[in-house]
């Protein structure tokens, strides 16, 4: 039994990837996801198990090391072998309980597998093997693009990334993005999407939670969020506040008239919503009467299905919401077929409000896909 056999796939976008992995007529396979979500493991598994089998004579990993303190890759040349040591242990760690120590040990010193510094790779020819480049988005597009051109006969590319949560800080673009966009289309070449509902690792869940508040909390605030930011301190003072949004300009810009939709957002964290609103609504509307504003108030959870409903101008489309997780770079809203027209509003004026709210929150944009909706069947009656 190989290691991949040893790995049951834990969800759809999983079983997606090891489908991907052991098609013989792919010859690419980008991955794009957060954290915990098995990007690594199952690609690494496949790796060992196709030179194992004699699938491939090699398995190359790249993997850019990054100093996480600096924001900044760390090569050969600074590192010396540290920098494979490094490298070496990330396997130790991510085989953990699927191959022993000293197996991999084996494995590296024959050189069936080889971790390798993407930055020198002129003249070279990847025949017979399969390359892993992990955590594309802390390389150079220029390092992704070399690695792609040095791939030989009967060998296969695994390009694995979060496009959203662990770029380089630094980064003048979204390398994982960009390496996405390219993949996309591209003859033999798959593209697989993990999200939040495929995250099995523990704790990682919690970790994205956190990255996300964080990420919030940092953001700048206009002068209008920074009042409303203040008069949810006066006026509530125990609740924990970690951002507000406002749009109440790009309202009218769109013509969006609607009852409904509010001029800012309030997020909270979860569990201090209660405070933010008071028990009978009486803190928000003291912040609204503050403010001559419409304020909605929504705290902050794995799922970000609340944020969307709280800011659409349509009161009743949470309920023909499906999913909302991320799909590469992007927030993936998931409807009902029948309520797509709701949803995206006349002239695509409510997504376009909800692409330019979520861009100002986490520097993301919307984009919608559509679910059948399952029809009841209807009972006889005897």
């Amino acid at each position: 039994m190989g290691l991949l056999d040893k790995i049951e796939p834990k969800t759809e976008g999983q079983r997606k990837l090891v489908t991907a992995l052991k098609n013989p007529n792919i010859e690419i396979v980008g991955v794009f996801g957060p954290t915990g979500t098995g990007k690594s493991l199952l690609s690494t598994a496949y790796g060992i198990d196709s030179v194992m089998d004699g699938t491939y004579d090699r398995f190359i990993i790249f993997r850019p090391v990054i100093d996480v303190t600096k924001g900044v890759e760390l090569t050969p040349i600074e590192l010396g072998d540290l920098y494979y040591r490094v490298a070496a242990e990330y396997l130790n760690d991510l085989l953990h309980g699927y191959i022993s120590g000293s197996e991999l040990g084996k494995l590296l010193e024959s050189k069936r597998i080889l971790i390798a510094d993407p930055h020198f790779l002129r003249g070279r020819t990847f025949d017979n093997t399969v390359i892993l480049f992990d955590d594309v988005q802390n390389a150079s597009p220029e390092n992704v693009c070399e690695t792609i051109m040095r791939v030989g006969y009967n060998s296969k590319l695994i390009i694995a990334g979060d496009p959203i949560f662990q770029s380089v800080s630094n980064q003048e673009v979204n390398v994982g993005s960009l390496i996405r966009e390219i993949l996309l289309g591209e003859d033999k070449t798959v593209v697989v999407d993990l999200g939040l509902k495929d995250i099995v690792r523990p704790g990682a869940k919690r970790g994205l939670r956190l990255a996300l508040e964080l990420r919030m909390r940092k953001r700048s605030l206009s002068d209008i969020e920074s009042k409303i930011l203040n008069s949810a301190r006066v006026h509530s003072p125990d609740a924990d506040v970690i951002t507000v949004v406002e749009f109440k300009d790009k309202k009218e810009e769109l013509n969006i008239t609607s009852e409904n939709a509010p001029d800012a957002l309030i997020i909270s964290k979860e569990g201090y919503l209660g405070r933010l609103v008071g028990r009978g609504g009486e803190r928000i509307q003291a912040i609204e009467k503050d403010l001559g504003m419409k304020i909605r108030c929504v705290e902050l959870t794995s799922s970000l299905k609340d944020i969307v409903t709280a800011v659409h101008p349509v009161g009743w489309i949470g309920k023909h919401i499906v999913d909302v997780d991320f799909a590469g770079p992007s927030l993936q809203v998931s409807v009902i077929s029948d309520a797509l027209g709701a949803f995206i509003g006349q002239k695509g004026m409510y997504i376009r409000l909800l692409d330019h709210v979520f861009n100002k929150l986490m520097g993301i944009g919307v984009i919608v896909s559509t679910v059948e909706a399952k029809r009841k069947a209807r009972r006889r009656k005897r």
